[in-house]
C-alpha cells in the first residue's frame, strides 16, 4: 500500500486508530455529496494541530479518496477546495506524512487543480503545494518535470496576493543551482516578480525578495539583469538598499543584504560601490551582534564571509567595523551559563544549533584573514583562538571541522604565524589526525594547509616528516580528485625543497617512478606543473658537503631519474610544449641533471645529448621568452664548462 505510513503499526494500536478515526474516512464514501462535503469539513477541523489524527487518517487511506474527490469533475468547487485544505493540513504534519502524500502522486493532482477558473480553489492548491515543496523530503525536480507548469505559475502571479506569496515561496525553495535559475529566468521571473517588491503585503514583498536572492546566487546573467531593472522609476539595487535599513524587519534586512552580496560577487556591483561599503557590509556586521537570534547571527556571519572573501579592501573595512573580530569570539561562548534566554524552547533549540555559530565564526575569520597580515595577527591574538580552532578540528560536525580547517588554512598563509602560534600550539598534530580519515572536501583544504606547514622555514616541517607524512601524501597523489593530487604533489615538492638526500630518497621510494611517470602524464595542468616542480627539487643540489654526508643513503634521485627513460622522454616532451610555464619547469629539471659540479654529470650530459636535449636547448636559447632563453643558455654552458 503506497500511501501507508512507513512505520509498521501494531494491531492493538491499529484497532484504537480504527475506532477513533474510521468514521471520518467512511463519510468520504457517502453517496450524498452534501454529507461528503460535511465529512471533509469535519475532518479538516479534526486534524488542525493534531499530528496523531493526521497519521491515523493517512494510515486509514484518506489521502487517495481526498485526491479522487479533488480531481472528480462531478465534485463541487467547494468540495474540491476543502479537500485541498485538508491535504495541506496533512502535509503540515511530519516528514513521513509528506512522503505518504508524495507516494500518492499528490503533486500532479494539485498542479492539475491550478487549471481551474476558481481562484479560491487555486489558492488552496497553491497553499498545499507550498507546504509540500518546502519540506526537505520533496525533490525540487518535481516542479520542473512538466514544462508547462512554470509558465502557468508565472501567469497566476497576477491573480491575488496569496498566489503571489505562495508561488514566490515555491520558486525560492525549488530554485537549486544554475539549471533551475535559467528555467525561471527564461520564463520571465525577474520581470514578473520585480513589481512585487512594492506590494502592500509584507509577506509578498518578503517572498519576492527571497526569490531574487536565490536567482542571483553565483549567477552573473541574472545579477547583471537585476542591476538595470526599474520598479516604479527606481533601480532594483536602490530598492534593496531601502529594505536593509535599520527600521525594517531583521528578516528583510538580511535577505536584502544577501541579494546585494550575491550581485556583487557575480560582478554586477563593484566592491567599492557605496551600496556595498556603506550599506550591505555594515548591515551584515550588525547581524553578528549578540542581540540577534542564533539563526540571524549565523546567516549574517556566513553572508559577510562570502561577500568579503575575494576582496582585501572589504576585509580591512569589515575587520575594523563594530569590533567585529572580538564580537565573533562570543560565537564560541553561546549559550552561556548566565544566558538571557528565558524561553526554554528557544534555549533547547539554540543548544542543538550552537555548532552552527562556531562554523559561521570560523568561516568569517577565514575570509577576514585571507590576505592581510595585521588582520591575521588580530584574529590569532583573540582570546584562546588557536585552542578553539584546534578543538574545532575534532568536532563531530563535518561542517564545523571543515570551517575550522579553512580558518587554519587562511591563517597559515602568514610566515610569522607559521613560525610562532602554529608551532606553540603544535597545530600539525590535529591536522595530521584530520588527514587520516576525512571526506574529500575536508581533505582538500587540510592537505592544502599541509603544503604551507611543509615550507622550508616552517618549524612544523620536521615533526610532520617524522609522523609518516610522506606515505600519506604519496597516497593523495593517487586520488581520483585532481585537487587532492595537486595538493599531494605540492606538499611533496615543498618537502623536497633543499631537503637532505635521505628525505628525497624516501619520497621517491614511496612515490615510485611508475607513479611519477603517471603524474607526468596527468590530464590536469596543475598536477603536471607541480610534478615537474617536485622533480626539480628532487634533482637540485645542496652544498657538496651535504651530498657527501648523505652519500651512504644509497641511490640518489638523479640516478633514479636517469635510469627511467619514460620520465626522461616526458621531460623532453615538456621542453617543447606550447605552455611556457611547463617548458620552464622542464628546463629546471634539465639544468639540475646537467650541472657539471656533481659526480656523474658527464655521463648524464652524454645521455641527454644522445636523446636530442642539446638540440632543443639551442632552439630554446632563441626563445622570445627571456626566462626560457636564459635557462637554456645556462644549461648549454654546463656542456662547455
Amino acid at each position: 500500500m503506497a500511501c501507508l505510513l512507513e512505520t509498521p503499526i501494531r494491531m492493538s494500536v491499529l484497532s484504537e486508530v480504527t475506532a477513533s478515526s474510521r468514521h471520518y474516512v467512511d463519510r468520504l464514501f457517502d453517496p450524498d455529496p452534501q454529507k461528503v462535503l460535511q465529512g471533509v469539513i469535519d475532518m479538516k477541523n479534526a486534524v488542525i494541530g493534531n499530528n496523531k489524527q493526521k497519521a491515523n487518517l493517512i494510515v486509514l487511506g484518506a489521502v487517495p479518496r481526498l485526491l479522487y474527490l479533488l480531481q472528480q469533475e462531478t465534485s463541487s468547487t467547494e468540495l474540491k477546495t476543502e479537500c485541498a485544505v485538508v491535504l495541506g493540513s496533512l502535509a503540515m504534519g511530519t516528514e513521513n506524512n509528506v512522503k505518504s502524500l508524495l507516494d500518492c502522486h499528490i503533486i500532479p493532482a494539485l498542479l492539475q487543480g491550478l487549471l481551474s477558473p476558481d481562484l479560491k480553489f487555486i489558492e488552496a492548491c497553491l497553499r498545499c503545494l507550498r507546504t509540500i515543496f518546502t519540506s526537505p523530503v520533496t525533490p525540487e525536480e518535481l516542479l520542473y518535470t512538466d514544462a508547462t507548469v512554470i509558465p502557468h505559475l508565472m501567469a497566476l502571479l497576477s491573480r491575488s496576493r496569496y498566489t503571489q506569496e505562495y508561488i514566490c515561496q515555491i520558486f525560492s525553495h525549488c530554485c537549486k543551482g544554475p539549471d533551475h535559475q535559467t528555467i525561471l529566468f527564461n520564463h520571465g521571473a525577474v520581470q514578473n516578480i520585480a513589481h512585487l517588491l512594492t506590494s502592500v503585503s509584507y509577506k509578498v514583498r518578503m517572498q519576492a525578495l527571497k526569490c531574487f536572492s536565490v536567482l542571483a546566487f553565483e549567477n552573473p546573467q541574472v545579477s547583471m539583469t537585476l542591476v538595470n531593472v526599474l520598479v516604479d522609476g527606481e533601480l532594483l539595487p536602490q530598492i534593496f538598499v531601502k529594505m536593509l535599513q535599520r527600521d525594517k524587519p531583521i528578516e528583510m534586512q538580511l535577505t536584502s543584504a544577501k541579494c546585494l552580496t550575491y550581485m556583487c560577487r557575480a560582478g554586477a556591483i563593484r566592491t567599492d560601490d557605496n551600496c556595498i561599503v556603506l550599506k550591505t557590509l555594515p548591515c551584515l556586521v550588525r547581524m553578528c551582534s549578540k542581540e540577534r537570534l542564533l539563526e540571524e547571527r549565523v546567516e549574517g556571519a556566513e553572508t559577510l564571509a562570502y561577500l568579503i572573501e575575494p576582496d582585501v579592501e572589504l576585509q580591512r573595512i569589515a575587520s575594523i567595523t563594530d569590533h567585529l573580530i572580538a564580537m565573533l569570539a562570543d560565537y564560541f561562548k553561546y549559550p552561556s551559563s548566565v544566558s538571557a534566554i528565558t524561553d526554554i524552547k528557544r534555549l533547547d533549540h539554540d543548544l542543538k544549533h550552537a555548532h552552527e555559530l562556531r562554523q559561521a565564526a570560523f568561516k568569517l575569520y577565514a575570509s577576514l584573514g585571507a590576505n592581510d597580515e595585521d588582520i591575521r595577527k588580530k584574529i590569532i591574538e583573540t582570546e584562546n583562538m588557536m585552542d578553539r580552532i584546534v578543538t574545532g578540528l575534532s568536532e563531530s560536525s563535518v561542517k564545523v571541522r571543515l570551517a575550522a580547517v579553512r580558518c587554519l588554512h587562511s591563517l597559515s598563509r602568514s610566515v610569522q604565524q607559521l613560525r610562532t602560534s602554529f608551532q606553540d600550539h603544535a597545530v600539525w598534530k590535529p591536522l595530521m589526525k584530520v588527514l587520516q580519515n576525512a571526506p574529500d572536501e575536508i581533505l582538500v583544504v587540510a592537505s592544502s594547509m599541509l603544503c604551507n606547514l611543509l615550507l622550508e622555514f616552517s618549524p612544523s616541517k620536521e615533526p610532520i616528516l617524522e609522523s609518516g607524512a610522506v606515505e600519506l601524501l604519496c597516497g593523495l597523489t593517487q586520488s581520483e580528485n585532481p585537487a587532492l593530487r595537486v595538493n599531494g604533489i605540492w606538499a611533496l615538492m615543498n618537502m623536497a625543497f633543499q631537503a637532505e638526500q635521505k628525505i628525497k630518497a624516501d619520497i621517491l621510494r614511496s612515490l615510485s617512478t611508475e607513479q611519477l611517470f603517471r603524474l607526468l602524464s596527468d590530464s590536469d595542468l596543475n598536477v603536471l606543473m607541480k610534478t615537474l616542480g617536485l622533480l626539480r627539487n628532487l634533482l637540485s643540489t645542496r652544498p657538496t658537503l651535504c651530498i657527501l654526508a648523505n652519500i651512504a643513503d644509497g641511490t640518489t634521485a638523479k640516478e633514479l631519474i636517469m635510469t627511467n627513460d619514460d620520465i626522461l622522454q616526458k621531460i623532453k616532451y615538456y621542453m617543447g610544449h606550447s605552455h611556457v610555464k611547463l617548458q620552464l619547469a622542464a628546463m629546471f629539471c634539465i639544468s639540475n641533471l646537467v650541472w657539471n659540479e656533481e659526480e656523474g654529470s658527464q655521463e648524464r650530459q652524454d645521455k641527454l645529448r644522445d636523446m636530442g636535449i642539446v638540440d632543443i636547448l639551442h632552439k630554446l636559447s632563441q626563445s622570445p621568452d627571456s626566462n626560457l632563453c636564459d635557462k637554456a643558455k645556462m644549461a648549454l654552458q654546463q656542456y662547455l664548462a
